[in-house]
């Protein structure tokens, strides 16, 4: 069964006519990707603590990170299989497969797992060097830099967890609106 939802163009459309935003348009649309999710993670977090009756921020700290950890999963797990998340469509861009179609489910939850990358090695290192607060903030900062720089030695210049989850970020043309002079 395939998805059509997302096609981009023809059943004939590969991957070698399909272009891939700018590292600037990706890096807005991560940020404001974080943005918008703040307000998902503050929701999930009262919802959790009003469920659990927790009275205390620090009581059952590690059930809240995984129900975080779960409902950013099913956020995102939802919108990459239709193609493109609420910031991805403001910035044009949209997520395929190697067909230039729309993920699978399995898909996306795979690109879901290999994009924490950008975020576990800190909060490793974090974890087992036992760092201050600031310190883990510049480590954060300058991990996603090289993450983000690293993909110009992609050969389809992706992010190196797209390439490994078989996925693509392509500029989404079809939503580009022009309005007349």
């Amino acid at each position: 069964m395939t998805n059509d939802v997302g096609d981009v163009g023809d059943t004939d459309t590969t991957l070698q006519t399909l272009e891939a935003p700018s590292l600037s348009r990706r890096m807005a649309c991560w940020l404001y990707e974080g943005m918008l999710l703040f307000g998902v993670i503050f929701i999930t977090g009262y919802l959790f603590g009003t469920l659990s009756q927790t009275r205390n921020a620090l009581d059952n700290r590690h059930g809240l990170q995984a129900f975080i950890f779960l409902v950013l999963g099913i956020y995102f797990c939802w919108f990459w299989s239709k193609g493109q998340t609420l910031a991805m469509k403001t910035w044009h861009i949209r997520v395929v497969n190697q067909q230039g179609r729309a993920l699978s489910q399995i898909q996306a939850l795979i690109r879901y797992f290999l994009s924490w990358v950008w975020f576990l090695p800190p909060i490793a290192m974090a974890n087992a060097f036992d760092i201050p607060a600031m310190t883990i903030l510049i480590l954060m900062v300058g991990w996603i830099a090289l993450w983000a720089m690293l993909s110009r030695f992609q050969i389809h210049g992706q992010f190196w967890h797209d390439a490994w989850a078989r996925t693509y970020l392509i500029k989404d043309e079809r939503t580009v609106v022009t309005h007349p002079r």
